[in-house]
């Protein structure tokens, strides 16, 4: 399973962002037999869009075959495009590391 978190950095030791389609990176995370197999940072090239970051931030997710995204707040046309893609869409807070693991625990709150 491949997951996306908003992060306010490029490592798992960050927080999860405030926001979704204009976090400063992305966190890609390989989930496999409940276990971390490898992340990666992505710097998100939508945050200085005038309009239609969300659009954008999703649409990268489907390319980059994202089966679900952790955030704290995502918008109305991010959520759109994030749901046409069918990827799931769950709230979290505080550190990447923590975060994940209430994950894999199925401890986090699915808004979609």
């Amino acid at each position: 399973m491949k997951i996306a978190l908003s992060s306010t950095g490029k490592n798992l030791t960050d927080n999860i962002s405030d926001v979704f389609a204009r976090c400063p990176y992305f966190i890609i995370v390989e989930i496999e037999n409940q276990e971390i197999k490898k992340f990666e940072a992505i710097e998100n090239k939508s945050t200085d869009q005038m309009s239609g970051a969300g659009v954008s931030a999703a649409q990268l997710m489907a390319e980059k075959g994202i089966n679900a995204v952790i955030t704290k707040n995502v918008g109305p046309r991010a959520l759109d495009v994030l749901n046409q893609f069918k990827i799931s869409i769950y709230i979290g807070d505080g550190a990447i590391e923590k975060v994940l693991r209430e994950f894999i625990d199925e401890k986090l709150k699915k808004i979609n």
